[in-house]
């Protein structure tokens, strides 16, 4: 998840344009092409809401042919061969049909979405990326959770332009 420094993924019209940094930070490092590419190189599936499916389609699909798993209950169509569309019980899609199939399930964006993957522990870990920018307001990445969770500090890497990455286990007790 990218958020500003203030917690908010999106202003309130759903505009996300502040997510492009033009900082400057002597001690970080760069964000290369070769960076990302091996970063994604290491995800084996994706999973997100509709709303977020929606933008990915408004923006330029950046998933390429990895396999793409909407969880919905609209009844939205595709011409991508590697998106399917699934409703229902999320502990039963997440352990029936994505665990038994991938190894590393990347959650990207939404909020409600990312809260009821953490309320229901079927997260593991917290990545998260704070952009130099405060909103002011907007759609938070948590809000009102209703549940303390203890996480535990992996990583934290610090980019040229401002942008900090924090990646964080989810303690189970």
């Amino acid at each position: 998840m990218v958020s500003s420094l203030d917690g908010f993924i999106a202003k309130k019209d759903g505009n996300v344009s502040w997510m492009r940094s033009t900082d400057k930070y002597d001690k970080g490092i760069t964000l290369t092409d070769e960076y990302i590419s091996e970063f994604l190189k290491s995800i084996d599936c994706y999973v997100m809401g509709s709303k977020t499916y929606q933008h990915a389609l408004e923006l330029g699909w950046p998933y390429g042919d990895i396999p793409v798993f909407v969880l919905t209950n609209k009844n939205l169509i595709t011409d991508k061969k590697n998106v399917k569309f699934y409703s229902g019980e999320l502990e039963k899609i997440v352990n029936d049909k994505l665990k038994p199939n991938f190894k590393n399930i990347w959650m990207v964006g939404g909020s409600i979405l990312t809260k009821e993957f953490i309320r229901k522990g079927l997260a593991d870990k917290i990545v998260t990326t704070i952009m130099p920018v405060i909103l002011g307001n907007g759609t938070l990445f948590f809000d009102y959770i209703g549940q303390e969770h203890l996480l535990h500090l992996e990583d934290v890497l610090a980019f040229d332009d401002g942008m900090v990455e924090l990646c964080y286990e989810i303690k189970r007790e």
